[in-house]
């Protein structure tokens, strides 16, 4: 069988569910003018996270991204100009949803000096501010490498920062735009420095033509950084545009997966086919501050 005619197999279907509460978030989120990653990505587990968990992953700066990485589904172009009321139309809507975990994600804006980490500790603040026992996630872009703009971010002290190594290095420059596996591996050792008692996090997708061998590569480099928390999931191609899928792997390959990654010091891996780096992100801070 060619690579062109790989089926997705069984345990790829997804339950939808698209119940009161799914279409109700769908409703507050266009009349806030707010953006999520759930959607933007075309995440597989949207319907289980707003519909069941009552959970989403905001992403702010904007719908359009700098960078066209061939992995992503997010729209690329040129971005609009800066919402400074976005901060507090997100944290209005945490408050709405009655959120005990989020977490906040950004499109790319290699445009900005600071790539939007002004922004960033904005919302984060106005989250803390009217959700004082939501623990806050933070998922950013390298940041152009811009350490003053980490600091920026880290100074707000999110209970997570999180940070996407996204695949393995072979790959990473066919994957990847712009952003390098080395400069996201020192983005990570970096933001550990800064605050030593902020647990960090990365994740790959899987299914891209690694091999187990580099997949444990990831997880020795990631250690090796500081990384406490790791996540890996099936690669979904999201159009014909993008990068195919070269394999499917199975849950018991994903199973072996999580126990070599915690056996190689993560205090916590979620490993699955259907695990995206914001899936039970809510699991994953109880889980780290139970380890601490």
């Amino acid at each position: 069988m060619s690579i062109t005619d790989l089926r997705k197999p069984e345990w790829l279907k997804i339950k939808l569910n698209t119940n009161e509460q799914y279409t109700g978030l769908k409703k507050m989120m266009r009349e806030k003018k707010l953006h999520t990653v759930c959607e933007e990505a075309r995440c597989p587990n949207i319907h289980e996270c707003w519909a069941v968990r009552k959970t989403a992953t905001f992403m702010i700066l904007g719908s359009v991204c700098t960078r066209a990485c061939r992995f992503c589904a997010v729209q690329t172009g040129l971005p609009s100009e800066l919402d400074w009321e976005e901060p507090e139309r997100v944290a209005e809507s945490v408050k709405q949803m009655n959120l005990k975990h989020v977490v906040i994600t950004a499109v790319a804006r290699d445009d900005l000096k600071d790539g939007g980490a002004k922004v960033f500790a904005e919302t984060v603040k106005a989250v803390r501010q009217q959700n004082p026992f939501c623990s806050i996630e933070v998922l950013p872009s390298d940041l152009n490498g811009e350490y003053d703009s980490l600091k920026t971010l880290m100074d707000t002290k999110p209970d997570i920062l999180n940070h996407n190594i996204e695949t393995v290095k072979r790959l990473s420059q066919k994957v990847r735009a712009r952003a390098t596996y080395e400069r996201s591996l020192e983005f990570l050792r970096r933001a550990k420095q800064m605050n030593s008692t902020i647990p960090t996090k990365s994740s790959i997708m899987i299914g891209l033509g690694e091999t187990k061998e580099e997949i444990m590569e990831t997880m020795d480099d990631l250690r090796a950084n500081d990384v406490d928390i790791m996540t890996i999931g099936q690669y979904l191609q999201p159009t014909k545009r993008h990068l195919k899928v070269e394999k499917y792997w199975s849950p018991e390959e994903f199973a072996e997966l999580k126990n070599i990654a915690m056996s190689k010091g993560f205090s916590h891996c979620e490993a699955g086919p259907l695990v995206r780096s914001s899936y039970h992100a809510d699991e994953q801070v109880r889980a780290t501050k139970a380890n601490a």
